[in-house]
């Protein structure tokens, strides 16, 4: 498992820190779809006892990020064509929603650094990074917003497509088209039109489904 280890036996958060480490290894790909989660392995890295892996490995099942299996244990959960789509529809149902409550409380600050990770993303030459700055970007206009729970949702749909998406817009064209498609949706922010901001983003994850699903590990043909 290619996980850095990290000493945390004198951590009052240690159930908190190795959910972190390994939600993050998930999302980004480092430990691949179907692989265990042996909690001694895990446990002896992180230089702990049993106890907080434990805990940490249900909550990363409450997410959705693993599963366990009979005589195989806690493995890294994967999603049917028909998950991702509908997960993608849970998406665009909730994220325009946010954006039109975030765009009236938005602050010069808050569109600047919106621009900057904008920017980043359509500068960035590392593939490795295209995911990290994609979520960043739409986390900062989210921010605003005063639905936390809509955020909190979205956050855990986010994490199960994450590794899904790093991998489409490498396959395809999908990057090129995100970074019109931000453009288009910062500038309805930064002009306050908080409904054209709704349905560039509906339409930007729409798009992004179906351009997913077209490169969708198992995916139907027809």
């Amino acid at each position: 498992m290619k996980l850095k280890a990290v000493d945390i036996s004198r951590t009052a958060s240690a159930s908190t820190i190795v959910f972190d480490v390994l939600r993050k290894a998930i999302i980004e790909g480092e430990i691949p779809e179907g692989a265990p989660l042996r909690q001694d392995e895990i446990a002896n890295m992180f230089n702990t006892s049993r106890i907080p892996v434990r805990e940490a490995i249900s909550r990363l099942e409450e997410h959705g990020l693993i599963k366990t299996q009979r005589y195989k244990g806690a493995v890294v959960a994967g999603l049917s064509a028909d998950e991702a789509a509908e997960v993608f529809d849970l998406r665009a149902l909730l994220e325009p929603a946010i954006l039109r409550d975030a765009v009236p409380e938005m602050s010069k600050e808050c569109l600047a650094e919106a621009r900057n990770h904008c920017m980043a993303f359509s500068t960035s030459p590392n593939p490795m990074e295209w995911g990290n700055l994609n979520r960043v970007f739409h986390k900062t206009l989210y921010g605003a917003s005063n639905l936390r729970y809509f955020i909190e949702v979205t956050d855990n749909a986010m994490d199960r497509v994450d590794r899904y998406i790093r991998a489409q817009l490498v396959m395809s064209n999908g990057m090129e088209r995100a970074e019109i498609e931000h453009l288009a949706i910062l500038e309805a922010c930064e002009a306050g039109d908080a409904d054209r901001a709704s349905l560039l983003l509906r339409d930007h994850i729409q798009g992004a489904k179906l351009s997913l699903l077209e490169h969708f590990p198992n995916a139907p043909t027809s």
